[in-house]
């Protein structure tokens, strides 16, 4: 195998380990809507642990190795309109991510304050920012744009 088998297969790899990310979340946030107790909370989010792993292996991964491609291939250029579409692409799902990762976290510690409060009952206000409409909004924007990032990857528009 040469640098470029190297290079291709990481970064697919990094792909699915992103793609793999988005499927933990999804699976968080369909449980949360359903929590309204801090342990059941924290015990949830215990498991976006490895999640964020993927994701910044995934997001990390995929850049650097598609970048490095997209230089390492005589027949690419940096500024083909694919490549460009999926920077632009990679960077609005890295935003999303963020955002809704921002509002997820504060549901996290809300839950985590409440139990160092010794409150174990059901939260209000906990179930509140489980459910919430903006951060399932960037949630799915997040998943719609890897969506398109990956069909970019694959159909190589304008290529």
């Amino acid at each position: 195998m040469g640098l470029y088998d190297w290079l291709l297969a990481l970064h697919v790899l990094t792909a699915f380990a992103l793609v793999a990310a988005l499927v933990v979340f999804s699976v968080v946030i369909v449980f949360g809507r359903r929590t309204n107790t801090p342990a059941a909370t924290v015990r949830l989010f215990d498991a976006v642990r490895g999640g964020n792993v993927l994701f910044a292996v995934g997001a990390i991964g995929t850049i650097v190795f598609g970048i490095w491609l997209a230089f390492q291939v005589g027949e690419y250029s940096i500024l083909d309109p694919w490549i460009l579409g999926a920077i632009v692409l990679w960077a609005l799902l890295m935003e999303t991510g963020r955002r809704e990762g921002k509002l997820y976290d504060e549901a996290r510690d809300l839950a985590r304050g409440l139990l160092t409060q010794g409150q174990e009952g059901p939260s209000d206000e906990l179930h509140a920012r489980l459910r919430s409409r903006p951060a399932l909004l960037f949630h799915l924007a997040s998943c719609v744009l890897a969506v398109l990032l990956l069909a970019d990857m694959i159909w190589k528009p304008g290529a």
